[in-house]
């Protein structure tokens, strides 16, 4: 309803100021503050002042005198508030918002009839996934479902980086050494297994003889050679290494959850020939200067002081020469490209921008989202290269423990009997911990770095997962209680008290939420809206008895129940975190 009042507020508004001859390019619509009544407000009477020559107040009075407020089904009130217009919901504005909550789909907006790429993670096949590099699946994977939810289609890629100079050691060390050369791994699963020789062949570079280092490194540029070559066997030979950890990385990431619908391989882009052509129309570029030992771009006319390399003096194309032509795929098959990238990341992405542009494309469709590390208390460093570090499989172990332990101490006997099986202490344990990881991650805006810390996160009175998914938990209980459907017809008026009318508010504003974090790239903000539903929620929870309440109000409460349970069920739903029916 959020949305189709804002609507009749805009249409109208911009008839009040035709009225007065006042432009109406600028609205200044927003949301006011919680101590107003109001749905919405518009600042728009600030910038009229000047050209009306009479004061904010006054110009707000004369818009609300203009503003035809008997022609909007929602809007109930116009009123001056000092220097701002205030518009008040009318009944049938929660009425609708009842009605519009029932449906387990709220929250999803129409068809925007737009394909949308989002590419994350893409974290280089060589070893298990690590701490440091968990956000870029986490908010990736949430930009993903967000995106989705606003009506857009939604298709999820890993980019693979399987012809670097990386892979092309892995798989010289895979071939090379024997498990006898290698430490026990330090987990049942395969990309523990092989990262082994990952390490073990860069300690060899790093440490072993000249004679040992010079035939590595033969061999090295040999794997190199052949794959810009497009020779069928060392791509088979690097494939069988780059597929066998991806399986296991996937099985991590899953875990998340996180899931893709392909794999998108950079060789891909050297087999079709593509990133040869990108190379060549480069070279042409009034930008390109050979320097170095290598082609480049000078990007001075973009204001990047560093050069952007293409092509090695050998013929051999880089990363970036790739993922230029990566990205040009990605302009001829999608209508928008998301692509969620570490801070670190930063200058390689205006490069990128600036050579798309070289080659004549219009990258106002590509959005590039950067984001912070996650660190953990103490600086703990992490490198896969080093084999240091801690896993995001240990983090997600860590997380799931620890929520078992909480979850184990809030229950007393009588309800661990008589209630929960293990399973279901298993399930929960599993659904808070994940969610505390993902939502604490989530939540926090995408440019700074963060710290993980283990009380705030799992921390069930707080602003965490926990508080959040309990609301969840307890709209079903409230349900399974009362132990039937809401009525098909329900009076709304009846929700009038002030609990009532603040969670009818949050629940109508939910697909604006979605609307403005799919348009902004911020999933962030869906995050913070939960803590504010949640609040909303547990204040009608403890002063609006449902079940216990007389027939016609039981009705219209357990119909808001339900609108409260697939709104924040939807809302986690777009966090990637589970909604526990019991906690």
């Amino acid at each position: 309803m959020f949305l189709a009042m804002r609507g009749e507020v805009e249409a109208e508004l911009e008839d009040a100021l035709s009225t007065l001859d006042f432009p109406t390019d600028d609205l200044g619509i927003e949301q006011p503050p919680d101590d107003v009544d109001a749905v919405l407000a518009s600042s728009v009477a600030f910038r009229l002042a000047g050209e009306a020559g009479a004061p904010p107040p006054k110009v707000a009075g004369d818009i609300v005198d203009a503003f035809d407020a008997g022609s909007c089904e929602y809007i109930e009130t116009v009123a001056a508030n000092g220097p701002y217009v205030n518009f008040l919901p009318s009944e049938a504005y929660f009425a609708g918002t009842v009605e519009a909550g029932q449906a387990e789909e709220y929250g999803q907006l129409p068809d925007q009839e737009t394909s949308v790429v989002v590419e994350h993670t893409s974290a280089n096949p060589t070893g298990p996934v690590h701490v440091g590099r968990a956000r870029n699946p986490i908010v990736g994977d949430a930009l993903a479902n967000l995106i989705e939810y606003a009506g857009y289609d939604v298709d999820r890629h890993y980019y693979v980086n399987d012809a670097g100079r990386q892979i092309a050691v892995f798989t010289w060390a895979y071939e090379t050494f024997d498990e006898a050369d290698l430490p026990e791994p330090e987990r049942d699963r395969v990309e523990y297994d092989m990262v082994r020789y990952y390490r073990k062949g860069n300690t060899v570079l790093e440490e072993g003889d000249e004679e040992t280092v010079e035939e590595a490194e033969a061999e090295v540029q040999s794997i190199i050679q052949g794959l810009e070559a497009g020779d069928e066997e060392t791509y088979e030979r690097v494939g069988e290494v780059v597929d066998t950890v991806l399986g296991g990385m996937r099985e991590c990431l899953e875990r998340l959850p996180a899931e893709f619908d392909e794999f998108v391989k950079e060789t891909r882009f050297i087999e079709d020939g593509s990133t040869e052509e990108i190379a060549a129309e480069l070279k042409e570029s009034e930008h390109a200067v050979y320097e170095d030992d290598a082609w480049q771009l000078d990007l001075t006319e973009w204001d990047i002081d560093k050069n952007f390399v293409f092509l090695r003096s050998d013929g051999t194309s880089l990363y970036t020469t790739r993922d230029l032509a990566h990205h040009e795929w990605k302009f001829e098959n999608y209508d928008e490209a998301v692509t969620v990238l570490g801070e670190g990341h930063g200058l390689q992405a205006q490069q990128l921008q600036a050579a798309l542009e070289t080659l004549g494309n219009d990258t106002g469709a590509l959005e590039q989202v950067l984001h912070g590390w996650v660190n953990l208390p103490g600086g703990d460093s992490m490198s896969t290269r080093e084999g240091t570090g801690i896993m995001l499989d240990d983090l997600l172990d860590e997380a799931i423990e620890r929520a078992r332990n909480e979850v184990e101490t809030r229950m007393d006997d009588r309800i661990r009997k008589d209630d929960l099986t293990e399973d279901d202490i298993e399930r929960i344990a599993r659904q808070v911990g994940v969610g505390a990881v993902r939502y604490d991650i989530v939540a926090k805006q995408p440019t700074k770095a963060i710290t993980f810390e283990w009380d705030r996160a799992l921390d069930f009175e707080a602003q965490s997962a926990p508080y959040v998914q309990y609301v969840h938990a307890r709209a079903c209980g409230i349900l399974d209680e009362a132990d039937q459907a809401p009525a098909t017809e329900i009076d709304a008026t009846l929700l009038d008290s002030d609990p009532e009318r603040t969670l009818l508010r949050e629940i109508a504003r939910f697909p604006a939420v979605i609307e403005e974090g799919a348009i902004e790239r911020t999933p962030h903000i869906v995050a913070t809206y939960t803590r504010d539903f949640a609040e909303a929620f547990n204040s009608f929870y403890r002063e609006c008895p449902v079940v216990d309440a007389p027939e016609d109000v039981r009705d219209a409460r357990l119909a808001l129940v339900v609108a409260a349970r697939n709104t924040i069920a939807n809302a986690l739903d777009v966090l990637g975190v589970e909604a526990p029916e019991s906690m």
